[in-house]
């Protein structure tokens, strides 16, 4: 299976993400994890935690709908079924949940403060990864 490589993409969306992860740091004082940006604005500790919270997800919700009303229409393929997608997905649930955080938490946030934790789950992820991938194209060829 090929994959489309855009690496000036990337690197911008990279770059956002960080720069929203330095925003939030440095305003609120708070890691800008997706998972617990959920999980705050589904159980928030109080009306100005939520909203904080809400206004992110709410950019990561309309931005993509901006980008494609800008005329920047991604190809998106999905070379899995839905239930394999459904299966993904618990996992990731499970790994979030016993991991303490997502990549986005972990890997961004918590490797740029040198979080020996971060590191150590993000390596996991990584690794885990790179299995999964492996499986999935070459021991049962999807």
């Amino acid at each position: 299976m090929e994959t489309e490589f855009t690496p000036w993409l990337s690197l911008a969306g990279g770059g956002l993400i960080g720069l929203g992860a330095v925003f939030v740091m440095a305003t609120l004082g708070r890691i800008m994890g997706a998972t617990g940006l959920l999980m705050g604005a589904i159980m928030p500790e109080n009306l100005e935690d939520w909203g904080w919270r809400a206004a992110v997800l709410a950019g990561m919700i309309t931005a993509p709908i901006l980008m494609t009303l800008m005329g920047f229409v991604p190809v998106i393929q999905v070379p899995v079924s839905t239930v394999m997608l459904i299966v993904g997905g618990l996992i990731v649930g499970v790994g979030v949940t016993y991991g303490g955080g997502c990549t986005s938490g972990h890997g961004v946030c918590g490797m740029a403060r040198l979080s020996p934790r971060s590191i150590v789950a993000t390596i996991v992820f990584m690794l885990a990864t790179f299995v999964t991938v492996f499986v999935v194209r070459h021991v049962l060829g999807v």
